[in-house]
């Protein structure tokens, strides 16, 4: 049966046992106009209140000064959305009532883990919803902080993280890395910070690194938000471009590792990210597109450069809140579609967040659309990621866990996913480790969560997964996994942005340990210049690697021992 679940939110939160730690930010939420018709229900009286300082350009200018020491570690210079922080330069902070805004500085919510800022004096609260209405965030405030050429992490003073944790300085091709249940540091063993990469441009010498006898050649560039990458069963490669909504066609690759040519197969699909093919097999008759709020399909055949009909809608999807792309696969025999959706937020609680419904899952239906079930539940994240092990006839997913527990907490995930499998999120994660945010809640939930077959460091952000099924890598590369990690936003030295290897050693499972397989994408200052997210086996056995930091596609080829 269908799971009724919740979203209400995105959550902005830096919880930490230290009430000096509540000067991280203001964590507003962006609120679903269908959840709740007021501004985080602010009661009518907060209407009637009136700013005595609106519109005056001295109190905009110590609002400013009050937001850059009080909320810009979270929010940002522009009050933009980042990992799970909510916007403030836009949206319903910006359209509610001066009196509402007050009203929620001072009364915060502890349920999505907005603190109370009572701690303000009235005239400090006031002008902060004075420069947070003046609009000017949307321009930026002066940031007197460090700059990205001394990244967190760069400096020498920085020690490296406690064993088995890890972090850009030491990612390498060829290093194994191993983490188990009983490495799990207590909540809060560290602050929860917000470090949210400032992407620079890749310059001469910004190059992948891949293990000996690897090649790795810039296979495409100049694309728009490259994603989610698929192969064709004619071998074409389907690239979703998510933010202007475009699917291409790249074909062939020729001696020099280029393209032979490029098409647009499809525009005007918001957002779109999961594609699959349908049925599975050497003849399709359909391409899926996954996107936030619907799944859509277009007649395709092998070969097909342009679509020749418009798209059909076959199911609605939750919604484009927060984790908003849609990883889409069907089982080896056709009958079923699995789509992964993520929460609508860090760690909004279900029971009373009835928006979430159908998030936090991965669901099942039929090939048109219905039948729609909840297949596993309780995985925060699972929407860049699944893949179906074809050899087993198994599904995996790639899943991001929560933020805002410390550094080293919770790691992400891969695993292999049960049938009616319960995961944990919200309330528990890794096991029946209880999220102190939510303790106490659904004790009878505790002995049913299923702990993963894979451990990633906490944050790595890991996106799309495959099983290596080509014939160019060497023997012992069969059967493996490969996945891209995007990189941490929530961690003081940067982690991730990098592809790993997930050794099986010709077994249906993973024993626990991964491989640094692609690295290179954060320079030693600690700059960040390329993103991993999608990746593929292209039809000669060798690795495409889509990169929406550089905008990039890469190829990386065996070429020896």
């Amino acid at each position: 049966m269908i799971r009724e679940r919740t979203v209400l939110i995105r959550a902005a939160v830096r919880f930490s046992r230290q009430a000096s730690l509540l000067l991280s930010c203001v964590a507003f939420s962006t609120m679903a106009a269908a959840a709740q018709t007021r501004f985080h229900n602010a009661p009518a009286s907060a209407d009637a209140m009136k700013n005595p300082y609106a519109g005056q350009a001295e109190a905009v200018a110590a609002g400013a000064k009050i937001y850059t020491q009080k909320c810009i570690l979270c929010h940002g210079p522009k009050g933009e959305r980042q990992g799970n922080i909510p916007p403030l330069g836009t949206g319903d902070t910006v359209t509610a009532k001066d009196g509402q805004v007050f009203w929620f500085i001072t009364q915060g919510n502890v349920d999505n883990g907005m603190p109370s800022w009572s701690s303000l004096s009235k005239e400090q609260r006031w002008q902060l919803v004075t420069f947070l209405k003046s609009g000017q965030l949307k321009s930026g405030v002066k940031v007197a902080a460090k700059s990205a050429s001394a990244a967190p992490g760069a400096s020498p003073g920085v020690p490296p993280p406690p064993a088995p944790f890890t972090d850009y300085r030491y990612e390498k091709p060829g290093v194994m890395h191993h983490i188990t249940p009983k490495d799990l540091p207590a909540p809060f063993a560290t602050e929860s910070t917000r470090n949210t990469p400032q992407l620079v441009p890749r310059q001469h010498g910004d190059w992948p690194k891949a293990p000996p006898g690897f090649k790795v050649d810039l296979y495409a560039t100049g694309l728009n938000n490259p994603r989610n990458i698929r192969r064709a069963p004619n071998g074409d490669y389907f690239v979703a471009e998510s933010e202007p909504g475009d699917i291409k066609i790249l074909r062939g690759i020729t001696a020099d590792s280029k393209p032979e040519k490029v098409e647009v197969f499809a525009t005007g699909i918001p957002l779109a990210y999961g594609i699959a093919f349908y049925p599975p097999g050497p003849n399709p008759e359909w391409i899926y597109i996954g996107a936030p709020d619907q799944l859509v399909r277009f007649p395709y055949r092998n070969g097909d450069l342009k679509a020749t009909n418009a798209p059909e809608k076959i199911a609605d999807l939750p919604g484009k809140a927060h984790h908003w792309t849609r990883g889409l696969e069907f089982s080896d025999d056709g009958n079923t579609l699995f789509v992964g959706v993520g929460s609508g937020s860090n760690i909004d609680d279900p029971d009373t967040h009835p928006a979430e419904n159908h998030r936090a899952n991965i669901l099942s239906m039929n090939p048109d659309g219905s039948n729609v079930q909840v297949y596993a539940s309780g995985i925060r994240n699972p929407g860049a990621g699944i893949a179906v092990d074809h050899k087993t006839g198994e599904l995996w997913a790639s899943v991001n866990e929560r933020d805002a527990l410390g550094d080293n907490l919770v790691p992400d995930y891969i695993t292999h996913v049960q049938a009616g499998g319960f995961y944990g999120w919200p309330w528990y994660y890794i096991g029946g480790n209880p999220d102190p945010r939510l303790e106490g809640k659904h004790p009878e939930l505790k002995e049913k969560v299923i702990v993963p077959d894979l451990l990633l460091q906490p944050h790595v952000a890991s996106l799309q997964l495959l099983f290596y099924d080509g014939n160019q890598f060497p023997a012992e590369y069969q059967g493996d996994i490969f996945a891209s990690e995007h990189g941490s936003w929530n961690r003081a030295t940067r982690v991730g942005y990098e592809v790993i290897r997930v050794p099986r050693h010709q077994t249906a499972r993973a024993s626990g340990e991964y491989e640094d397989f692609l690295t290179g994408f954060v320079r030693d200052d600690g700059q960040v210049w390329g993103r991993p997210v999608g990746i593929a086996v292209a039809i000669d056995g060798s690795l495409l690697v889509s990169d929406d930091g550089s905008n990039s596609i890469w190829r990386v080829s065996y070429t020896g021992k």
